[in-house]
């Protein structure tokens, strides 16, 4: 004998299958970042293949931990600067 539905199951599905469909939007949104990503790593991959620059070998190099800590401090300075003026623009 077939069973008939309540309004409480099929309020209990329909709030299921909109979850699904917020899941589904969400792997989605994922997968769109994760190729992304992808993306820009093979493009800065293929810039540094074709340049004939080995990144591994580079940062062996002497010099080349203090060469990054100062990148870094100048990237420091510079977003410190970029908050200071909006600051001052806003």
């Amino acid at each position: 004998m077939a069973r008939m539905s309540t309004s409480t199951e099929q309020a209990e599905l329909e709030a299921l299958r909109a979850r699904v469909d917020d899941l589904e939007r969400e792997c989605a949104d994922q997968a769109a970042q994760a190729n992304a990503a992808i993306a820009a790593a093979q493009d800065r991959l293929y810039w540094l293949d074709r340049w004939g620059l080995d990144l591994n070998a580079l940062m062996r190099r002497r010099g080349a931990t203090e060469f990054r800590a100062a990148v870094r401090g100048v990237r420091a300075v510079v977003r410190r600067l970029r908050k200071i003026k909006r600051r001052l623009a806003g």
